[in-house]
Formats: structure tokens, sequence, C-alpha cells
């Protein structure tokens, strides 16, 4: 779905529609974000400014965790998000978003990279 633009449709002071005179053009199209939720592992490709595509996931139930002690990195699964420190409904709705912490089989992970524009969820393992 894409957002409206709010500068291209406008109506005169008295009231009266004025004629839209052109197309929206390329770099004046948005779309919304893709909110990265916990489930079965879903993407979404879209197509960017020169051709180029990026791959949003709207689905994971799987993080690279980078652990820093052993210099290793491990998949593992998700549980759940506990914390959203970028919005506060965020972290109600259990969005996954960089700098999220989530709970994972190995322990508490810091989300380092962005699932709505990479396609991949990436993390580090908080040491307490």
């Amino acid at each position: 779905m894409v957002k409206t633009l709010e500068n291209l449709r406008k109506r005169k002071t008295s009231g009266g529609r004025v004629k839209f005179s052109r197309n929206r053009r390329a770099d004046e199209s948005d779309s919304f974000s893709v909110d990265t939720l916990l489930g079965e592992r879903s993407i979404r490709a879209k197509t960017s400014r020169g051709g180029n595509r990026k791959i949003s996931l709207v689905s994971d139930n799987v993080v690279n965790v980078i652990d820093k002690n052993n210099n290793t990195v491990l998949k593992t699964t998700i549980t759940r998000v506990l914390k959203n420190p970028s919005n506060r409904d965020y972290e109600r709705r259990g969005v996954i978003t960089k700098g999220a912490i989530i709970d994972t089989e190995l322990g508490k992970v810091k989300v380092l990279s962005r699932p709505g524009q990479t396609g991949i969820i990436n993390g580090m393992l908080i040491n307490e």
C-alpha cells in the first residue's frame, strides 16, 4: 500500500477542487514500514531507488547470535520480545527492531540488525 501525498491533492480557498496536473514521481513514492513480529519466517521484497531490492522481514523465529566471549556465531530460536526501547507500543505488540532486547534459548540478546530493511535478525549476547 502506498502512502498519500498531501502536497499533490489540494483544494482552493473557496473549497473548489484543483485539477490534478501530474502523476506521482518515483522519488515521491513511499510505503508503510514493515513491523517484524515473532512467528514462522516470512519475507516481503520491494524495489528501491536505482532498481535495487530490499528484503523486509515480516516475521521470523530465528536469530543469529554473536557470543563475544567464545568468538562464535550461533543460530537459535526466539522465545519472546522482552523490551523495545525505540517505541513503547512496539514493546507491547512484540515488534522486533534494532536495539530490541529478545529472550532466546541462549539468554538475552540485543538486536544489532534492522530486520525491516535487511531481512535477517542478528544479535549480540548480553552478559549479566
